[in-house]
């Protein structure tokens, strides 16, 4: 490995991510249309409006054929000229031919190519997103542990990042289609609709001046006096909408993520008889949703009578004035009157587009913003240090070394956000290959904070850290969480599954005391119960060992490595790392007074760095040179505190 991940998270140049382009409303929408997948996007895009156009063609044919339906009903009792059964039921059927070619032909299947376009878009995103959220610079911590004055071209840190990636992107994926689908659909109809009302014209009385294009004049009249003055009444109530879509969003997953807690603190609450007081936070999160939902539906309700009434007001009224005065001429047959009437609203309709959808515009502004202020946000982490520095003193840097003299840390300060005092302090401090160092301290002294600090996981502070170039390293965390992947996968990680053999794989396992498990690489866990569930404490601390003895990492830290385990499984921990990795550093946090030793009673650690006042002092302890010293490997049996799964 010729550099570590920790130089490429602190270096100063920005990197691009994969959501650069996506800091903009026009950003985002065009990213997937300019990507890689661009002849999917367009290719899908040109079916839908291909469909769109014949949809619109077939409202000029529903409504010629409603005319000549109502011609035929009109004139069945004609003393002269009567309708025949035969062709009022050969209209009938055309117009039910017509509905059912638009309806089925053109309006399902176009529905199915826009869904499959919202589905490859959103796949596109979510991958996008995940790549940028998951990236060697750990944006994804930065995003949850920084502070909420520390993004301001975001807005703050943005709250619930699983809702933008999961909903937001949804919706606003869908409302972006759906609004393109519309307009596209507006201006196919004027072309199609608009043309056969030009078409089908006729003079007025009063408007010889018009000619033959009179009746078209006054549709266009009515349209235009009609429908803006109510698309301005429907976007004043949208942009309502969307304060309280953004809102409710803020609020619905607010109180998801509390319940998501919950199910991962569930065993601690219980302890601890918390259930009143767990209540009482869903109470309060909830509380905020109702409130949101209620004025939602307050709204809603406005709106929905708005457009009720718009909708009867135009296909009634509006719709049928043009040709009325024709028609009252003796101009047009009913037939005509009725065709026109029906072209009349079939523009009205489309063009009312926007007042239909409006609600859907505002769920979309809402989604965008939302899913913009995270790019933003991911965007601006991409240099932690001018990040952390808005917050607090962020001057740690890294670099690396030559292997062979180890780690060294020269005059480190680490502090809280917000803060330029040190709670942990040190001067120069050497770690030599092969030596194996305790780190002790009272409980809060700063011990994890440390070595979260060395491993570029503690932003606030100064100092400097040099790593030994082109070698492994590995932090064991005292919380050993467990994805949902294969045992293999788990014991190999981070590397591919791939990189290793389960020969390896199942080797390592056993060293490991897991050797019971060593048949089950494939498996995701047993039953419905993932690894995480499965396993105890102390299994999944000799799985972190499986993993350390698998990958042979040669600076390795350890933040309660043992902690489940009994002395004597704890005693084979330390012994398994001490003859796989003779070489290997090792800085470990423990609790235990007295250390484990190996079975012959020599001590493995070779110096004690105490915390005590904030100051880091290191010390060797009195043992042989450094080493291996060979004993006899004992067995990891016992556990400290088994867990009754």
């Amino acid at each position: 490995m010729a550099l570590h991940w920790w130089s490429r998270t602190w270096k100063k140049q920005p990197q691009l991510t994969p959501v650069s382009s996506m800091r903009s409303f026009w950003g985002l929408m065009w990213a997937y249309w300019f990507s890689d997948r661009w002849h999917e996007a367009w290719g899908l895009a040109a079916i839908i409006v291909v469909l769109t156009g014949l949809q619109a063609m077939a409202s000029v044919w529903f409504a010629v054929a409603s005319g000549e339906l109502v011609g035929a009903i009109a004139f069945l009792h004609h003393p002269e000229t009567p309708t025949t059964l035969n062709s009022l039921l050969a209209s009938a059927a055309s117009l039910a031919a017509i509905i059912a070619l638009r309806e089925v032909g053109f309006t399902a299947v176009r529905h199915f190519f826009s869904t499959s376009l919202h589905r490859k878009w959103r796949a596109w995103l979510d991958r996008r997103f995940n790549d940028a959220l998951l990236d060697c610079n750990h944006t994804h911590l930065h995003l949850q542990h920084g502070a909420a004055e520390a993004i301001p071209t975001a807005g703050g840190v943005p709250d619930n990042v699983d809702q933008r990636v999961q909903e937001s992107i949804k919706g606003m994926t869908g409302g972006a289609i759906g609004l393109a689908m519309g307009i596209s659909g507006v201006i196919l109809s004027l072309f199609f609709v608009g043309g056969k009302i030009i078409e089908t014209s006729t003079a007025v009385a009063g408007l010889e001046f018009l000619g033959s294009y009179a009746t078209a004049c006054l549709t266009l009249a009515v349209v235009v006096a009609y429908v803006p003055i109510n698309t301005l009444i429907a976007a004043k109530l949208g942009s309502i909408q969307q304060r309280l879509d953004v809102r409710m969003q803020w609020a619905e997953g607010s109180y998801r993520r509390e319940l998501t807690t919950l199910l991962h603190r569930s065993f601690h609450i219980a302890a601890a008889r918390g259930e009143e007081t767990q209540k009482g936070i869903h109470r309060r999160r909830y509380g905020e949703v109702d409130r949101t939902w209620a004025r939602v539906n307050i709204l809603t309700a406005v709106y929905m009578g708005f457009e009720l009434v718009y909708n009867v007001v135009g296909s009634r009224l509006v719709a049928y004035a043009p040709g009325l005065l024709s028609y009252a001429e003796n101009r047009i047959s009913l037939q005509g009157y009725v065709t026109g009437a029906e072209l009349a609203n079939a523009i009205i309709n489309d063009c009312s587009w926007f007042i239909h959808v409006m609600p859907d515009i505002a769920h979309l502004r809402a989604n965008a913003g939302r899913v913009i202020d995270l790019a933003k946000a991911i965007e601006d982490v991409q240099r932690p240090r001018e990040f952390y520095a808005r917050t607090g003193v962020a001057e740690l840097r890294y670099a690396e070394q030559d292997a062979r003299r180890g780690l060294t840390i020269r005059d480190l300060e680490i502090m809280h956000p917000g803060t330029d005092e040190p709670f942990v302090t040190t001067g120069e401090l050497q770690f030599h290959p092969g030596e194996w160092t305790l780190l002790v301290g009272e409980s809060g002294s700063g011990k994890s904070s440390l070595l979260k600090a060395i491993n570029g996981l503690w932003p606030h502070g100064r100092g400097t850290i040099l790593m030994p170039g082109n070698v492994r390293t590995f932090f064991a965390t005292q919380d050993v969480k467990l994805p949902p992947v294969t045992l293999k996968e788990l014991v190999c990680l981070p590397d591919a599954a791939e990189a290793h053999s389960d020969d390896e794989v199942a080797a390592a396992l056993s060293e490991a005391d897991l050797e019971d498990f060593a048949g089950e690489l494939g498996e995701e866990g047993r039953g419905n119960q993932s690894w995480d569930r499965l396993l105890s404490g102390g299994q999944k601390q000799k799985l972190v060992l499986a993993r350390i003895l698998l990958q042979r990492p040669a600076l390795l830290f350890l933040d309660e490595p043992t902690s489940a385990l009994d002395r004597e499984a704890a005693v084979a921990f330390h012994q398994a790392i001490h003859d796989s990795l003779p070489r290997a550093t090792v800085l470990s946090v423990m609790h235990d007074a007295n250390p484990p030793k190996s079975a012959s009673g020599e001590a493995f650690y070779h110096s004690v760095l105490a915390i005590d006042d904030g100051i880091a002092t290191k010390t060797p302890l009195p043992r042989v040179a450094i080493g291996p010293v060979g004993p006899a490997r004992v067995r990891l049996r016992g556990e400290k505190r088994p867990v009754d799964r």
